[in-house]
């Protein structure tokens, strides 16, 4: 992988030697080469809250240290979610025919009462009883791939388990629940660059999508409540009588949270464990450092490389001024490598004593819903894995996504090549 090396060493040079009014880290190219690290450096040391004059998507400030970013994600009252802004990424509506409103694209207290129609999905009693359900089909999909021969990690183990997963969470037909996976890429795809061609197209399958949903709501909301999604939905007091187009908003929040994050960080998991032996040496050897490994790898991840949000009023912040109006772009990718808060940053450390630092669930009222069942999830699959493999090698440098807001893999192709 002697490329990745090269291309890496390319952008420190070029990322250091740019005028810094030239830096622009919203390319999805730099993700897709894994290449956007030194520019990210660059910004933290030199313009921790740095403007970018000229991009696809508008001018956009650039939010970079841990802090910062702790300070802008916590101050809904400036800095606002609202899709009647812009929502939650740097295109905003650029690349939908129109904007999806979602909760987490709200502000209270709209948000508020949206949110909690959902969260008994994640409630303690909830995730205790999804756990067996975890375990074992995480053993089935585990016992079920090849050893000895080169397969595609992300298909057969990361899209497979996040997938059953959300058709459990959404009652939703076992033997279609690759059309969850097939929505949730479509969702935050950019048009012309591997998922989907055109906007049109990109249009016409969110629409088959919503009808989908709409037919389902309509079976639930005629039957008895139930534990599911679309059944709580459809009967809390709050969302019963929820415009459409913001229940199909809501419903592919829920689909990209539970489907992007988990599965990419369950890629990444393997690809950190093939780059640093010593912290799989280190696992085997305690496997009472699962939970931190767990932390470690979300942080060293960062499944979602940013959050934006619009500045609704003038505000001085860290001696920028930030006009009201201005996008504002919190690199989650950026902070979690800040040296001045995190030690050794860069290095993947399953031992570290506050794992759980980290900015990759977000903070203030936008915090992840999902998160307990996200690390739940992650938990059990690796406790399952250091049960039959004692190593899984990856031999190609992974496929990335093309993407600012989605920091995931196409393809991850390893060999396992012997079980315990």
């Amino acid at each position: 992988m002697a490329g990745a090396s090269s291309t890496l060493a390319a952008a420190r040079a070029d990322a250091f030697a740019l005028p810094l009014e030239q830096v622009n880290v919203a390319q999805p190219a730099l993700f897709q080469a894994d290449a956007h690290w030194p520019y990210f450096e660059r910004l933290r040391r030199d313009d921790p809250v740095h403007y970018c004059a000229e991009h696809d998507y508008g001018p956009y400030w650039s939010i970079t240290r841990y802090n910062d970013i702790m300070a802008v994600d916590t101050n809904h009252q400036v800095f606002s979610s609202d899709s009647g802004y812009g929502g939650i990424t740097i295109a905003g509506s650029a690349v939908l025919e129109e904007p999806l409103r979602m909760f987490i694209s709200m502000d209270p207290p709209k948000h508020d009462v949206q949110r909690k129609a959902v969260t008994p999905v994640v409630a303690p009693a909830n995730l205790e009883r999804l756990a067996p359900i975890i375990r074992e089909r995480a053993a089935r999909c585990l016992d079920d791939l090849p050893i000895g021969e080169t397969f595609d990690w992300v298909d057969r183990v990361s899209i497979e388990l996040t997938t059953q997963m959300l058709a459990t969470l959404f009652d939703f037909p076992f033997e279609e629940r690759r059309k969850l996976t097939r929505w949730s890429d479509i969702t935050t795809a950019i048009p012309g660059f591997g998922i989907v061609d055109t906007l049109e197209q990109k249009t016409q399958e969110m629409r088959e999508c919503f009808a989908y949903f709409a037919d389902l709501w309509n079976q639930r909301v005629n039957a008895p409540p139930a534990g599911d999604l679309i059944s709580m939905l459809a009967h809390s007091p709050a969302t019963r009588n929820i415009d459409p187009k913001e229940y199909y908003g809501n419903v592919m929040l829920l689909i990209v949270g539970g489907n992007d994050t988990t599965r990419n960080t369950l890629s990444g998991s393997v690809l950190a464990m093939h780059q640093n032996p010593d912290q799989r040496a280190m696992l085997d050897g305690d496997h009472g450092l699962l939970p931190g490994m767990v932390s470690e790898t979300i942080r060293w991840q960062t499944p979602l490389a940013h959050m934006r949000r619009t500045a609704v009023a003038d505000i001085e912040f860290q001696g920028k001024r930030i006009k009201a109006g201005d996008k504002v772009v919190m690199w989650y990718v950026s902070g979690n490598r800040d040296d001045t808060v995190i030690d050794e940053p860069d290095r993947y450390r399953i031992d570290r004593e506050r794992p759980r630092q980290h900015l990759s669930f977000g903070f203030g009222i936008h915090r992840c819903l999902g998160n307990r069942l996200a690390e739940l999830q992650l938990q059990i699959v690796w406790e399952e894995i250091l049960k039959r493999f004692p190593v899984i090698e990856v031999v190609e440098e992974p496929k990335r996504t093309y993407s600012t807001f989605v920091k995931g893999y196409e393809t991850l192709r390893v060999v396992i090549p012997r079980r315990l």
